[in-house]
């Protein structure tokens, strides 16, 4: 079974060097560059979806508003990503749904962990 993960992040950099790492760790990796990318992507894929990783900070949206979306329609897990390291946004992404949250800067090999632990 392919394990299919969704990831929405602004920076470039980011959304290769996870690809390429999780890849080589055996997951199909579709990525997005913002929110109204990632809606696109996700309507077309949800069904098939194992995992969503979402940063919060998005230039068209948040990733908050975007894991209100994705709860209402699927309970595919979601793991936020964020420069903030505040406790408020922690809790609200954790309300809103996200099984997990992780601040930057970290390793690929934590996000995996994580990912696992899910």
């Amino acid at each position: 079974m392919t394990r299919k993960i969704l990831l929405v992040d602004d920076d470039q950099k980011t959304r290769m060097l996870l690809k390429t790492y999780l890849e080589k760790n055996q997951y199909e990796v579709m990525l997005s560059h913002d929110g109204e990318s990632f809606l696109a992507e996700f309507n077309r894929s949800a069904d098939e979806l194992s995992l969503v990783i979402l940063d919060v900070m998005l230039p068209d949206t948040d990733g908050f508003e975007l894991c209100k979306i994705v709860r209402q329609r699927t309970n595919v897990p979601i793991i936020m990503l964020t420069a903030s390291s505040d406790e408020t946004d922690r809790i609200v992404g954790l309300e809103l749904g996200a099984d997990d949250y992780i601040a930057k800067p970290y390793s690929p090999r934590e996000l995996l962990a994580r990912i696992k632990a899910i």
